[in-house]
């Protein structure tokens, strides 16, 4: 069996993994019908993660508007990446626009990175960065990893037959997969995490010279979103004034 394919099974509390799934249409004699005492979920490795992330990803840019290479929006962000980079610790990063009036952008373990034009177009070019930076940080930090971890879970969950645990990543339909992204765009992070996507952001765009200010604005024009990149926790102008504070030590 090849090293991606291969999945570790680890025992979950039936009433906590339900609880972190919602799987709310199992029942427990579903479970027992199947012979499960509790819930199996399946722990990722880093190659699994990336390979989901890369046909989720993927899934996600056949079922949308993707702008063409000579769109005023690819070009004004195609200048943003490059003044980002095009590698987080070692992974290699790609970026694309996503014709659509939706206010997100979002990041993926393998970098994978997607901003709608809705949020382009009513952000400067550093508010962007800076909001794309706190993106990389979900991937750099290993949140997007997770999120995706969690996702899959989910998905063996949702289907009594694969909670059995033997659904690999290699066997999972389109269906699925397309049931993953959306999981992995829609994740809400926690409070503790996106604070410390934001920290990273900043300190990712001290490093390459650009104003962190624009992350302090991007959360007030996000204000009370419900975004993914907005968790509600904490709120956006909590995550605000973290930015402007650092910017005051900055300047000290």
């Amino acid at each position: 069996m090849k090293k991606h394919q291969k999945t570790l099974l680890v025992a979950l509390p039936l009433v906590a993994a339900m609880s972190l799934v919602g799987c709310k249409n199992m029942s427990a004699d579903d479970l027992t019908s199947l012979g499960l005492k509790g819930l199996q979920a399946a722990t990722l490795s880093d190659n699994d993660v990336k390979a989901l992330s890369q046909q989720s990803c993927a899934q996600m840019d056949a079922e949308s508007k993707v702008a063409p290479a000579k769109s005023a929006y690819t070009k004004r962000l195609n200048k943003i990446a490059k003044s980002l980079g095009n590698n987080i610790n070692g992974t290699p990063v790609n970026y694309k626009v996503y014709i659509t009036k939706d206010v997100n952008a979002w990041a993926m373990a393998n970098g994978c990175v997607r901003v709608y034009s809705g949020l382009m177009d009513m952000m400067t070019d550093d508010e962007i960065k800076g909001v794309l930076g706190h993106e990389l940080g979900h991937v750099a930090l290993g949140h997007s990893k997770k999120a995706m971890q969690v996702a899959y879970t989910a998905e063996i969950a949702r289907d009594a037959a694969a909670a059995s645990g033997n659904a690999t990543v290699a066997s999972l339909s389109s269906s699925t997969i397309g049931a993953l992204a959306e999981k992995v765009i829609n994740a809400q992070f926690s409070q503790a995490q996106e604070q410390e996507a934001d920290n990273f952001s900043f300190d990712y765009l001290v490093k390459k010279k650009i104003n962190p200010a624009g992350l302090a604005s991007a959360f007030d024009k996000l204000g009370g979103g419900d975004s993914s990149i907005l968790s509600s926790h904490p709120s956006s102008e909590k995550r605000a004034q973290n930015i402007r504070n650092r910017l005051a030590e900055l300047k000290k």
